[in-house]
């Protein structure tokens, strides 16, 4: 049976409240990145987990996004930052 949604994206109404995960070795180098990206808009960012050796660390970030431009730039940007090794 085929799947009737398969070809179809979700509707997101903006603004709306968006969450990313950014991952990375090192808590504070992550912490200033993010700040780099995202400052002045109010944002919140929260631990989230550890890898089981400890080598990686992710915090999720979240913040209102206005436009799918404005979450894809943003999402765009984190990736650039030397700190962040993925955003999710």
């Amino acid at each position: 049976m085929a799947n009737c949604l398969q070809d179809k994206r979700p509707e997101i109404n903006y603004p709306c409240p968006w969450q990313f995960v950014v991952i990375g070795s090192d808590k504070r180098a992550l912490e200033l990145a993010v700040a780099g990206v995202v400052a002045p808009q109010a944002h919140i960012l929260r631990p989230s987990k550890k890898s089981s050796k400890g080598k990686y660390i992710s915090l999720n970030l979240e913040l209102v996004v206005e436009s799918e431009e404005m979450r894809n730039n943003i999402f765009a940007a984190l990736c650039q930052q030397p700190a962040i090794r993925m955003v999710i």
